[in-house]
This record gives structure tokens, C-alpha cells and sequence, in this order.
């Protein structure tokens, strides 16, 4: 038992001096960043931002617990105009800051921020926070009243630009309608004129083919007469047959005639022939 308790003892000791020693470690840090942060105020004074930004980054480093660091290089972030940077160093302050005052006035300072910013929503909360860690700070509560002013105008400003965007949107959906509409109307107008023209090209074609087909129909006519007027295909030639005039003899008469002339006058030729025949004298074969 005896052991027990004597290895209990020890280990409580030994436990009791690492917290000692921990302790010990944090108190110098505290210590150490506690006078970067008061050689970085100095350096800030002297108007040296590069060195004090220095000494107030190693401050941080040194000890979580010290919130004076961030709190001052997030004011000298802001009058640089670094606000951004100034954002970080104020919100980092403010959570690790356990005393209501250096709450206070870190959001005090994002308020600040945001204010610069135009994030006029984002003020209005930052200093509400802080009112709620400070209630009777008047600048916080006048800064508070014009961050609402502020966002009030800002909302209205967006409610009307809004409005402005959505009439502008309707009259541009209005002005593309309109313009479809129109376009409609030309592609309409010019199919009409299209279709009128085709219309108008088929009735001249349809002109032109009966203008053909008369053509065709007058030709084929007088390609008929002139095949009545010609023998037909398979006949012989014939003569070509006149109505003989009153008192006048036809072709065939005339022939008939001659014949009959010719037919007499070789029956006087033959008589006159036999005459001459019996008057002529009778000669003997042999001259004796």
C-alpha cells in the first residue's frame, strides 16, 4: 500500500510540475509578446508600418491570449486602407478576447469595415454585436443608426434598379416580339410576292403552251388541207379534171376527134394509092 501511494504521490508531483513548467512557458510568452506588441506600438509611432507589421505578426505568434497585437495592426491595416487585412485582424481579436470590452471594440471596428465596404447588411450586424458587449457606447450606436440609413437606401436603390432592369427586360422581350412580328411579316410579304410571282411564271407558261397548242392546231389544219389537196398516198397521178367551159370541146373530144380525122384521111390516101397502082404500066422481067 505503501508503494501504491508513493507511486500515486509521484506521478501528482510530476503531473504538478509539467503544469508548473507549461505555466511558467505561457507567462514568458505572454511576457515576450506583450513587448513586441509594445516595441510594434512604437515602431507604428514612429511611423515605420513595415517593422511595427513585423513586430505585431511575432506578437501574435508568441501568445494566443494576446489580443491587444491583432486588435492594433487591424487599426493600422485600416488606416492604410488595407480593409480586408484590417477584417481579419479585428474578427481574430474579438474571438479570442474573453474581457466584454475588447469584444466591443473589435466588432466595433468590423462594423467600421464593412461600412467602408458598402456592405451596409454586414455593418448593421457587426454593430449590434458590439452594442450587445457595450451597450452605452453612443458612437456605436449613432454608427448603428446610419448603417440602417444607409441599407434602407441601398435596398430601395436595388428595388428600383431592379425595377428598371425588369422594365428594361420587358421592353427589350417587347422590341424582339415586336421585331419577330415584323420579321413574320416580311417573310409573309415576300412568300406572297413569291408565290404571286410564281403564280404569275405559271399563267405566262401556261399562256405560252396554249400559244403552242394553237400553233400546233393551226399547223396540224393546214397540214390536213394540204394533204386533201395531194393524191392520196397508194393512187396513181391523175390528170387534173376541169368542168369544160359551154361550146367548147373536151381534151378527150379533141383526141377522139383527130383520130377520126386521121382514120379518114388515110382512107383517102389509100384510094388515091390504089388509083395511081392500076394507071401505071406493067414492065416485063426480061428485056428482050
Amino acid at each position: 500500500m505503501k508503494k501504491i501511494a508513493f507511486i500515486l504521490f509521484f506521478v501528482a508531483f510530476i503531473s504538478f510540475a509539467q503544469e508548473e513548467q507549461e505555466e511558467k512557458l505561457k507567462e514568458k510568452a505572454r511576457i515576450e509578446s506583450t513587448n513586441l506588441t509594445w516595441e510594434a506600438n512604437k515602431d507604428l509611432a514612429e511611423d515605420d508600418f513595415v517593422a511595427a507589421e513585423v513586430d505585431y505578426r511575432k506578437a501574435i505568434s508568441k501568445s494566443d491570449e494576446n489580443t491587444v497585437a491583432p486588435y492594433n495592426l487591424g487599426n493600422a491595416y485600416y488606416n492604410k486602407e488595407s480593409y480586408t487585412e484590417a477584417f481579419g485582424r479585428f474578427k481574430q481579436a474579438g474571438e479570442k478576447a474573453t474581457a466584454k470590452e475588447e469584444k466591443h471594440k473589435a466588432y466595433h471596428n468590423m462594423g467600421n469595415v464593412f461600412m467602408k465596404q458598402k456592405e451596409y447588411e454586414k455593418a448593421v450586424e457587426a454593430y449590434k454585436e458590439a452594442l450587445r458587449n457595450n451597450p452605452k457606447d453612443e458612437e456605436t450606436r449613432y454608427n448603428l443608426a446610419l448603417a440602417k440609413e444607409l441599407l434602407k437606401k441601398q435596398q430601395d436603390e436595388q428595388q428600383k434598379n431592379d425595377e428598371n432592369k425588369d422594365n428594361k427586360d420587358n421592353k427589350d422581350q417587347k422590341d424582339d416580339k415586336d421585331q419577330d412580328q415584323k420579321n413574320d411579316g416580311d417573310n409573309k410579304e415576300d412568300q406572297k410576292d413569291k408565290d404571286d410571282s410564281d403564280k404569275k411564271d405559271q399563267e405566262d407558261k401556261g399562256d405560252k403552251e396554249d400559244e403552242k397548242k394553237e400553233d400546233n392546231k393551226e399547223g396540224e389544219g393546214d397540214e390536213k388541207k394540204e394533204e386533201q389537196k395531194k393524191p392520196e398516198q397508194g393512187d396513181k397521178p391523175q390528170e387534173q379534171q376541169q368542168q369544160p367551159r359551154p361550146n367548147q370541146l373536151s381534151k378527150q373530144q379533141i383526141q377522139n376527134l383527130l383520130e377520126a380525122m386521121q382514120n379518114e384521111e388515110k382512107k383517102v390516101q389509100e384510094k388515091i394509092d390504089a388509083k395511081k397502082v392500076k394507071g401505071a404500066k406493067v414492065k416485063n422481067e426480061k428485056d428482050w
